[in-house]
Order: structure tokens, then C-alpha cells, then sequence
């Protein structure tokens, strides 16, 4: 009997704590401001824009020549 006790408190432990690190992490995540306009435009102008590149026309082979 004491045996089943022990798991039983064992689970319920594991339980609490796995739903308090959900809890925490959830609320530090929800703690983070959007970006606004001017820091959305500092970043698109350091890595530059979304916009996808144009393909390449007659560029270097990518196998190396031994």
C-alpha cells in the first residue's frame, strides 16, 4: 500500500511541476512587444529586405575542381 502511495505523490509532483514550467514559460514568452515601424525598418535595412532574390544566370559551379 505504501508502495502505490509513493507513486501516486510521485506523479503528482512530476504533474505540478511540469504545469508550472508551462505557466512560466508562457508568460515570459507573452511579455514581448511586437516590433514597431522604426524597428522593423532598422532590421529589413541591416539583413535586408524579404524580397527574394533573383535567380542565378551562369554562376560558378558549386563541385570543386581537383
Amino acid at each position: 500500500m505504501n508502495r502505490a502511495i509513493l507513486i501516486a505523490v510521485l506523479l503528482a509532483v512530476a504533474a505540478a511541476s511540469s504545469a508550472a514550467t508551462v505557466l512560466i514559460v508562457n508568460a515570459r514568452t507573452t511579455g514581448t512587444p511586437a516590433l514597431n515601424e522604426e524597428q522593423r525598418a532598422a532590421r529589413e535595412k541591416f539583413f535586408g529586405s524579404g524580397n527574394e532574390l533573383p535567380p542565378i544566370k551562369d554562376g560558378q559551379e558549386m563541385r570543386p575542381r581537383w
